[in-house]
C-alpha cells in the first residue's frame, strides 16, 4: 500500500506481510537517502511475530528519508520510506519536509489510489486497511516536523540518538502518545501518562517511562515523575539491556508469539501425554546404511527422517488422528493430507514450519524437504506460509540430551510427538542382556480429538516401525 504526500514522492507503507499481523520490526535497511531503487528491489528486512521477511519496492525512484531506524516497530499501514519519483528522484537528498507521524490522516475518498503494482510477497496479498491515523496535535509547525525527520535521520547515519537529549514532558492540553498495551500497562499500575517524561521517537511514551515512573528515586514521593530519564536503547543495540542485578529482555516478534499460542493452546485443548521406551538399534544400523545409498548423495540422512516416516506411516494406519477441532461448528475435521511440523531453535526463537503433504513425499523426498526446511529456518528464511496449516508436528529434544518431554501442541493440531535422546543403554534383546540404543518417545494429542485407545494405537506404532524398520515396507 503507498501514498503519495506529493506529485513526485511516494510513501511505502508497512505492509501485512502475514495473516492479521499487527506489526513488524526493522531488522535492517539495505538502502539509505539518495539510493537509486527499481521496481522489485529489497530495501529492508523486517521481523513478524513468525518470521523475517524481505520487502520489495513497488516502483522506481530515489530514496528520500527512511522513516524510521533499524530496531524500531512499527504498525501495519505506517509508512516507512519515502521514494521520490519522475520529477521527485531529482531532489532525492533533501529530507521530507513532515515527520510519518505528523502526517495528517486523509479519508477513503481523498486518498490518491497507488499507481504500478502493489508490493505482494510468497503467498500473500497486501489488503487495504480501514485504519487511518489520527492528526496530532501541536504537529502543524512544518519545521518541529522537519526537525524530528532530522533527527531520525542522523541516528541511522550515526550522528546522534533519535531524540532530543533532555524530553520534556507533554505540554498542558495534549493527550500523552502511547501505545494501547503502554496505556494499558500505565492504568494498570497507576501512572497518569501526563506526568510521564517520553524517550520514545517523535515523544512517544515507551513501557520503560512508564516502569521509571513507579520506580522513583530514594527520597522521591512514589508516582511522582523522574526529574528526568535516561534515553531509550539505541535500536541498532541487543534487545536486552542490564540493571543491577538482573537482565530484563523484551518480548517480541516470533518468542511473543510462540509464548502467546502455547498459552492459548495449553488451556484451550484438554492434552494428555503418553510415553514408551523402544529398542531403536535398528533404525540407527538403518540411518547408516541410507548415508552410503547413492541415492541418497547430498541429501540429510539422520534419524529424524525415519522417525517422520514412522509417524506418517503410523497416521496412514489410524487417520482419525490427523484432525482439527471446529470450535464454532462443533466439528471434528479430518484431514486427508499432512503438513508435517519440525520444530527448529532459531536465534529468533522457536518456530515449526511444516512440510506441505508430506504423506505424498517418497523417502528421499522427505530427506530433501526435511534438509531443506532446517537449512532455511537456520538461515532467518522461513516464509510465514511455511508455518502455517500443520496438521501434527515432530520435536526433537534428545539433540539437547533430554531424555523425552510433554510437548504442548500447536494451536489447532491435534498432536505433537516428542522424540528424546538416543543413547546405548542394557536392554533385553534375545533372551540376553545387550547394549543397545535405546529412546523415549512421548505423543501429546488433543483429548476432544484422540481418545487414550487412538493416542496408544498412532504411539504403539511409531515405536514398532522404529524398532522393525522393514515395517515401512510391510506396511505401506
Amino acid at each position: 500500500m503507498t501514498t503519495m504526500t506529493d506529485s513526485s514522492v511516494r510513501e511505502f507503507k508497512m505492509p501485512d506481510v502475514g495473516e492479521g499481523l499487527t506489526e513488524a520490526e526493522i531488522l535492517k535497511w539495505y538502502v539509505e537517502p539518495g539510493d537509486t531503487v527499481t521496481d522489485g528491489q529489497v530495501v529492508c528486512e523486517v521481523e513478524t511475530a513468525k518470521a523475517a521477511v524481505e520487502l520489495p519496492i513497488p516502483y522506481d525512484g530515489v530514496v528520500r528519508a527512511l522513516h524510521f531506524p533499524e530496531g524500531s516497530t512499527v504498525d501495519v499501514g505506517t509508512s516507512i520510506i519515502a521514494v521520490g519519483v519522475g520529477d521527485g528522484a531529482a531532489a532525492a537528498a533533501e529530507p521530507v519536509q513532515e515527520a510519518v507521524a505528523d502526517t495528517p490522516a486523509t479519508t477513503e475518498a481523498e486518498e490518491p489510489k497507488p499507481e504500478g503494482r502493489q508490493p505482494v510477497l510468497v503467498g500473500y496479498g497486501v489488503s487495504t486497511s480501514s485504519t487511518r491515523r489520527r492528526p496530532r496535535k501541536g504537529a502543524k509547525d512544518p519545521a518541529a516536523a522537519q526537525e524530528v525527520s532530522a533527527a531520525i535521520q542522523a541516528e541511522m547515519n550515526g550522528h546522534g540518538p533519535a531524540t532530543p537529549a533532555t524530553p520534556a514532558a507533554p505540554s498542558a492540553g495534549d493527550r500523552p502518545l502511547a501505545k494501547p498495551p503502554v496505556r494499558k500497562l500505565a492504568k494498570d499500575l497507576g501512572v497518569d501518562l501526563a506526568t510521564v517524561v517520553p524517550s520514545g521517537p517523535d515523544g512517544v511514551i515507551t513501557r520503560e517511562d512508564v516502569h521509571a515512573a513507579v520506580a522513583p528515586a530514594p527520597g522521591e514521593a512514589p508516582g511522582a515523575a523522574p526529574a528526568a530519564v535516561a534515553p531509550a536503547p539505541s535500536p541498532a543495540a541487543p534487545a536486552s539491556y542490564d540493571t543491577a542485578r538482573e537482565t530484563r529482555v523484551p518480548v517480541k516478534g516470533v518468542r511473543r508469539a510462540t509464548a502467546a499460542a502455547m498459552v492459548g493452546s495449553a488451556f484451550t485443548a484438554p492434552h494428555v501425554t503418553e510415553f514408551v521406551t523402544v529398542d531403536v538399534t535398528r533404525t540407527m544400523k538403518l540411518v547408516e546404511e541410507l548415508k552410503q545409498d547413492k541415492e541418497y548423495t547430498g541429501l540429510r540422512v539422520n534419524p529424524l527422517l525415519l522417525i517422520s516416516k514412522a509417524l506418517l506411516v503410523a497416521i496412514r494406519r489410524n487417520p482419525e488422528v490427523n484432525a482439527s477441532w471446529d470450535e464454532a461448528a462443533q466439528e471434528i475435521v479430518v484431514k486427508h493430507y499432512v503438513n508435517l511440523g519440525i520444530a527448529a531453535a532459531t536465534p529468533r526463537g522457536l518456530i515449526v514450519p511444516n512440510i506441505k503433504d508430506a504423506q505424498a513425499q517418497t523417502l528421499p523426498q522427505l530427506a530433501g524437504s526435511l534438509g531443506e526446511l532446517v537449512s532455511t529456518a537456520r538461515e532467518g528464511r522461513t516464509s510465514p506460509a511455511a508455518m502455517q496449516g500443520g496438521t501434527v508436528t515432530i520435536t526433537n529434544v534428545g539433540v539437547f540430551g533430554v531424555d523425552t518431554g510433554t510437548p504442548i501442541l500447536n494451536p489447532g493440531e491435534s498432536a505433537i510427538l516428542a522424540v528424546g535422546a538416543i543413547k546405548l543403554q542394557p536392554w533385553v534383546h534375545k533372551g540376553k542382556v545387550k547394549p543397545r540404543q535405546v529412546t523415549t518417545l512421548a505423543l501429546s494429542f488433543d483429548h476432544r480429538l484422540v481418545d487414550g485407545e487412538l493416542g496408544s494405537k498412532v504411539l504403539a506404532d511409531v515405536a514398532a516401525v522404529l524398532e522393525q524398520p522393514k515395517r515401512l515396507i510391510s506396511w505401506a
